[in-house]
């Protein structure tokens, strides 16, 4: 953990820290616009399960088994695509010895609704994205909720980068039903940026959540906000992947490809509306 995290956990109470040390604790209400830690994740060490939170910190597929994209994800292990140096996750798609293409997503939450997160609060990650077209890695929330216990469901799609357009990424709000099994609505908007930008250090993508208001960050400037939908009744929790493809060709995506991921930070704050969005100090 580098000392900014250190800082920032232990000047919080003693429930808090635990949550800084990957206990799972419940949502915290904070009674103020404080900014609150409840999952820091640094990346000191590789914490990740095939499928269960608890003692890992992170599973390896989406807890709905509804894994995507033109490469497979695969679980940890010493042939996987996970690997730490320094204190920065990788994640690397590439192909098996069959051709096949194999990568890896991150989730901070199992199946039976275990895991990370927040309903209002701040969400950030410092990634840095690997060049060539096909590649699709994201930043993204969904709700911390057992599979199948609720009729309504958002995704938060911080960041999508497609390799093929190296200025620019998109993000999306989706509002799905899952009794109907179909989606309600999408609210996009693209953030241009300088070419390559993205790809020649790391950057930081957040989003700020309160009871009207999502308000999305690059590095830490506003970069777009939208009214906070009605159906956001959970705690949302984050996931970070690098998929391949999503309609566009992976026939020149370099092999291997690799993302980097600095750190996954998430932030509780109180419901009041009163509550200027912003980073944490």
């Amino acid at each position: 953990m580098n000392q900014s995290s250190i800082a920032v956990c232990s000047s919080v109470m003693l429930t808090t820290v635990a949550a800084c040390a990957g206990t799972l604790d419940p949502e915290l209400s904070t009674g103020s616009c404080e900014l609150v830690p409840v999952f820091i994740e640094d990346f000191d060490t590789l914490s990740v399960s095939p499928n269960r939170i608890g003692p890992a910190r992170w599973t390896a597929h989406t807890p709905w088994w509804g894994d995507f994209g033109d490469a497979k994800f695969m679980d940890p292990g010493p042939n996987g695509p996970f690997s730490i140096d320094n204190g920065v996750l990788s994640i690397t798609a590439a192909r098996d010895n069959k051709g096949q293409w194999r990568s890896g997503l991150l989730a901070a939450a199992d199946r039976r609704g275990r895991g990370y997160g927040t309903r209002y609060g701040y969400f950030e990650a410092r990634m840095k994205f690997p060049p060539g077209p096909g590649t699709w890695p994201a930043f993204w929330l969904m709700p911390l909720e057992p599979i199948g216990s609720i009729d309504f469901s958002i995704e938060i799609d911080i960041v999508e980068y497609y390799g093929h357009r190296d200025d620019a990424f998109s993000t999306v709000v989706h509002v799905y039903d899952k009794v109907r099994n179909e989606r309600m609505s999408s609210e996009f908007f693209r953030t241009n940026v300088p070419r390559g930008s993205l790809l020649s250090d790391f950057n930081t993508f957040g989003v700020d959540i309160s009871p009207d208001f999502l308000v999305f960050f690059l590095n830490g400037e506003e970069i777009g906000r939208q009214e906070t939908p009605s159906e956001l009744e959970y705690r949302m929790y984050p996931l970070v992947n690098l998929a391949l493809g999503s309609g566009w060709p992976i026939d020149k995506t370099p092999d291997p490809s690799i993302m980097l991921v600095d750190y996954v930070h998430v932030y509780a704050r109180s419901d009041s509306t009163d509550c200027v969005p912003g980073l944490p100090e």
